[in-house]
Parts: C-alpha cells; sequence; structure tokens
C-alpha cells in the first residue's frame, strides 16, 4: 500500500479535510444537544423537579462529553485521512527483541 495520496501540507486538500472536520463537530453538536436534552429529560421522569445547578451540571456535563469524544473521534479519522499516520517512523523497528 503506497499511502494516502493527499497531505495537510497541501493548502486545498487541508481546506477540504478541516472544512469536513468542522462539518462533522457541527453534526455532533446537535447530536450532543439531544442526548444532553434526552438526559434531563430522563432525569426529571424518574426523580422529579431538579435543582436549577444540577440541571445545568447534567446538561453541560453530558454536552461537553459527547463534544469531546466527537473532537478526539474526528481528530483520529482526519489524521489517519490525511496521512500523518503512515508518516511516522517506528524507530525501533530494527532492533531485535531478545527473550
Amino acid at each position: 500500500m503506497d499511502g494516502p495520496r493527499h497531505s495537510l501540507e497541501d493548502p486545498d486538500y487541508a481546506a477540504f479535510a478541516w472544512g469536513r472536520f468542522r462539518r462533522i463537530l457541527w453534526w455532533m453538536s446537535g447530536v450532543a444537544l439531544l442526548a444532553a436534552i434526552v438526559a434531563e429529560a430522563t432525569l426529571y421522569w424518574s426523580m422529579g423537579e431538579l435543582y436549577l445547578v444540577t440541571a445545568i451540571a447534567t446538561f453541560f456535563g453530558v454536552f461537553l462529553t459527547v463534544m469531546l469524544a466527537a473532537a478526539l473521534m474526528g481528530l483520529m479519522f482526519l489524521s489517519s485521512g490525511s496521512g500523518h499516520d503512515a508518516e511516522v517512523e517506528d524507530l525501533l523497528k530494527d532492533e531485535v527483541e531478545i527473550d
């Protein structure tokens, strides 16, 4: 396998890749918002009325957790798709394992 044809060093491909990453994050912000609303509704249904601080902390906790996961996964896909993973040099590939 020759590796990816594109790299983030190419300005046109970098603009495309980062645009795709931002588009994914926008979609995931909607998913995170929906997850936070469902979490709030579930807590309200199971526990009744919540204190304002509890509701705010739950909302932001769920929202930010989903967004953090989305950002990290998006960066992983960006790195893999742009060839950065293939460019990593294994400095220990010539080392002989001694038992």
